[in-house]
């Protein structure tokens, strides 16, 4: 959901340069980051839904909106973006800063996108975050595409107008330790009728248990909070799946896998799109059924944090040395690879795209070394294993 041509208002700079050497000294005063509480039941608390009344033109300036009204999940997309970038800034603890780089679509009210990055900090090599707020026209490509899924209102001959919303992150740790994290929401509407997608997945390069059965359960219960299907008598077992949980996580395998590599990206999480309140009505077949798609979609954006945060703890101190931070340059490039061969919205977005929007996800240090094979009974190894056999953990 990136613009096909955009016109770039200047940049926000970084923290002063003189911020940088602060780092090291500050990794251990991380400022609070939120995390998921628990309820007496002992299962995982689920964040409520934050208010999207408060307005933002204070952030975004009007030559940025390019005479676009928000709407309240617009508006909401571009709080969570300065919400998480203040918890990431906290979480790496530098004084390194988010830049953010603003551009346009040409013609005013056609849409805009802000681009967020950090680079250099102490936790995290690389991270961004993008919006993108976009009024266009269906493409017959598009529209096509649109109507072979199956989605009700879609001319498949083009020319419908649409709205498209978008906020997707991706963190790089320095740390091999540390595994990637990726996510994002979105909504895209036609003619009064709007799909919802998004999701939150885990890459890690040594893999720790424990940080993977966390991470799923997290996503377990904000899935089944919001499961029009799941009965509330049925979760005193914390560990059960409702039907949308089970299909978003089946979902997230089977979309973030490396055919030529017959593995997966990373441990999963979950991944959902083209849902909408219609489906039910429709007999739309094999979408998962949240009772309301877009509270549910801002419940996932509103548990990043909580479900990430806590590993980056946890692991940021694990010493490592020159052969993990190899192994980690080589599994960054399966990152990669995913990305430039299967991923939908950079496939869809290189295509007369803005590229720096779209390949700011990519890694900074990747390496291809040729016929890389673990060593057998290494953690290497085992980490492998996981991704060409996903777990339900």
């Amino acid at each position: 959901m990136l613009s096909l041509a955009s016109a770039r208002l200047p940049r926000v700079p970084s923290a002063p340069a003189a911020s940088r050497a602060r780092r090291r000294s500050s990794r251990s005063t991380h400022r609070s980051i939120p995390t998921v509480g628990r309820s007496r039941g002992g299962s995982p608390r689920v964040p409520r839904a934050a208010s999207s009344s408060t307005p933002i033109s204070s952030s975004l300036p009007p030559d940025v909106l390019n005479g676009v009204e928000l709407d309240d999940f617009e508006r909401f997309v571009c709080e969570m973006q300065a919400s998480v970038c203040a918890d990431v800034e906290a979480l790496d603890g530098s004084g390194v800063a988010f830049i953010r780089d603003a551009w346009t679509r040409p013609g005013e009210g056609s849409g805009f996108g802000v681009t967020r990055v950090l680079e250099g900090g102490d936790v995290f090599e690389k991270a961004a975050a993008n919006v993108s707020i976009i009024r266009g026209v269906l493409t017959p490509e598009r529209a096509a595409a649109m109507s072979a899924r199956g989605r009700p209102g879609v001319d498949p001959a083009g020319g419908q107008p649409y709205a498209a919303a978008a906020l997707s992150l991706v963190f790089h740790p320095r740390s091999p330790m540390v595994p990637t994290f990726r996510a994002d929401v979105r909504r895209f509407t036609v003619d009064g009728t709007s799909w919802f997608g998004g999701g939150a997945d885990l890459t890690p390069y040594y893999l720790r248990d424990e940080d993977a059965v966390a991470f799923h359960a997290h996503w377990r219960a904000v899935c089944n909070a919001h499961d029009a299907a799941f009965v509330e008598s049925e979760a005193e077992t914390e560990d059960r799946s409702g039907p949308l949980h089970a299909r978003c996580k089946r979902w997230c395998d089977e979309y973030f896998y490396i055919p030529a590599r017959k593995e997966h990206r990373g441990v999963g999480g979950i991944f959902f799109d083209d849902m909408s309140d219609d489906d039910a009505e429709t007999g739309v077949a094999d979408v998962a059924r949240a009772s309301d798609p877009e509270a549910f979609t801002r419940a996932v954006a509103l548990g990043w944090t909580s479900s990430y945060a806590p590993i980056v703890k946890r692991r940021v101190e694990e010493p490592f040395g020159e052969a993990h931070e190899r192994w980690h340059q080589q599994r960054r490039g399966r990152y990669v690879e995913f990305n430039l061969l299967y991923d939908r919205g950079v496939r869809f977005g290189l295509d007369g795209g803005r590229v720096e929007s779209i390949m700011v996800s990519a890694p900074p240090r990747v390496r291809w070394d040729y016929d890389v094979a673990p060593e057998e009974g290494s953690e290497e190894a085992r980490l492998v294993d996981v991704l060409r056999k996903p777990r339900e953990w």
